[in-house]
């Protein structure tokens, strides 16, 4: 039988570093037997699963926030049994493939949306004990945490391709200005983090095509060249 041809990526391959962090040779895939002695390698994409639930999510977070639909919590079933529950499945997925990058990006995600929704259903129940008058104070502390967070994973994926980090500094924009809105009502602000937010599902979406283009035997869709080499 050949030696396996699924391998880590580099920049210097072809391929989708974030989403699938290996590639494969149809002709050396591993045998049936190998299968069954559980020699052959890991394969999968976990982004497969969490990309398009990822869209869903920050679509419905672009509607409320730019003001199309006014009602704050309206994406909220989605973000909690949708996109939460897959970038979940996709972390785990992705760590028990060896592939770390995937999972520290999908498990930072899934801890953003995830607490979004208990921020929002908390919040509305009086889970936490906050009173009314301090929601926005509290929404604050939400937003600034996670402008904070992906703001440092903005820096430490510059070793990627470009778009990645692109991405991330998408988000980072529409939480200062959903952070603005925040602490000086300004709806002004709110509306125009709700339009970074689409540019944000824009993307994702294009990460989606990419990989299941090339997952169905297409060509691969560039993502760009890496911002910092080495």
């Amino acid at each position: 039988m050949k030696r396996s041809a699924f391998r880590k990526f580099t920049h210097s391959e072809k391929g989708n570093p974030v989403t699938d962090l290996a590639t494969a040779d149809l002709t050396a895939l591993p045998s049936i037997g190998d299968v069954e002695r559980g020699t052959a390698p890991p394969a999968g994409n976990p982004g497969l699963v969490s990309l398009p639930l990822v869209v869903a999510g920050g679509f419905g977070l672009g509607i409320t926030n730019t003001g199309f639909v006014d009602v704050p919590g309206a994406a909220v079933p989605i973000l909690v049994s949708a996109t939460a529950v897959g970038l979940l499945v996709a972390t785990i997925w992705a760590a028990a493939l060896g592939q770390n990058v995937n999972a520290t990006v999908y498990g930072t995600f899934f801890g953003f949306y995830a607490s979004y929704g208990a921020l929002a259903v908390g919040l509305a129940h009086d889970w936490f004990g906050i009173a009314a008058a301090d929601a926005g104070p509290a929404t604050a502390v939400w937003l600034g945490s996670w402008l904070v967070t992906i703001g440092l994973l903005t820096v430490l994926v510059l070793r990627l391709p470009w778009t990645y980090p692109l991405l991330l500094a998408i988000v980072d924009v529409a939480l200062v200005l959903l952070l603005i809105g925040n602490l000086a009502d300004s709806r002004v602000a709110t509306q125009a983090g709700g339009w970074f937010v689409f540019a944000f599902v824009a993307l994702v979406g294009y990460y989606y095509v990419a990989a299941l283009w090339e997952e169905t035997g297409g060509r691969p869709i560039p993502l760009g060249r890496p911002l910092v080499g080495g």
